[in-house]
């Protein structure tokens, strides 16, 4: 028992840096926390995207990806498109647009990016 609490702990601390680390690259970007902007505002969000996913919305045809910063995730889709050079899961960006909802999840349509080097 004391062997599963010790790999837990080891787990939750690794994340737990991880997640301070992302939250600091965002700050040092000058963005703001995903969990911390309101809906309808225009802002800028960096992070690293999750997965990246192709699927239809509506009659179109969308390319999907979700963006974490530390604090929360935002999707990021891209109307009409099916591929889009160098955004992969993995990889850090900052992205532009409004945050709304696309029922609970919170979503930001067709953003400008910035891909980190």
């Amino acid at each position: 028992m004391a062997g599963v609490v010790s790999r837990w702990l080891d787990r939750f601390s690794v994340e737990s840096q991880e997640d301070t680390e992302l939250r600091g690259r965002a700050t040092a970007a000058g963005c703001a926390a995903i969990k911390d902007v309101p809906e309808r505002e225009r802002v800028d969000v960096h992070g690293v995207l999750q997965d990246v996913t192709l699927r239809p919305v509506g009659d179109v045809t969308a390319l999907e990806a979700s963006l974490y910063d530390g604090t929360g995730t935002v999707t990021l889709v891209w109307l009409g498109r099916r591929r889009i050079e160098g955004i992969s899961a993995g990889r850090s960006l900052t992205a532009t647009g409004r945050i709304g909802h696309r029922g609970a999840e919170r979503v930001i349509f067709n953003p400008a990016y910035r891909l980190d080097a």
